[in-house]
């Protein structure tokens, strides 16, 4: 899979406001906060991502589908109805 970040850069310690009542209960579950924080991250930069490189690639996508809608795929010819 491709990696949208450097696994193996260091970690930068960093302040936060969390909710104390959810805090408290990801305490007492011994949730790992820096963890489950970059996995979210993650989540959301991927997102993010991905909905840029729809909107900068969205002139080229339009005219591949039309392309693809007025002259068919190459594989047409090859595919059993």
């Amino acid at each position: 899979m491709h990696h949208i970040y450097n696994h193996s850069a260091p970690k930068k310690p960093t302040n936060l406001s969390v909710n104390s009542d959810l805090l408290t209960k990801a305490r007492v579950l011994k949730i790992n906060l820096s963890a489950t924080l970059e996995s979210a991250l993650e989540v959301q930069v991927r997102l993010s991502a991905r909905e840029e490189w729809l909107k900068e690639n969205k002139k080229a996508i339009i005219s591949l589908n039309e392309l693809v809608e007025n002259n068919g795929l190459f594989s047409d010819s090859y595919r059993e109805l």
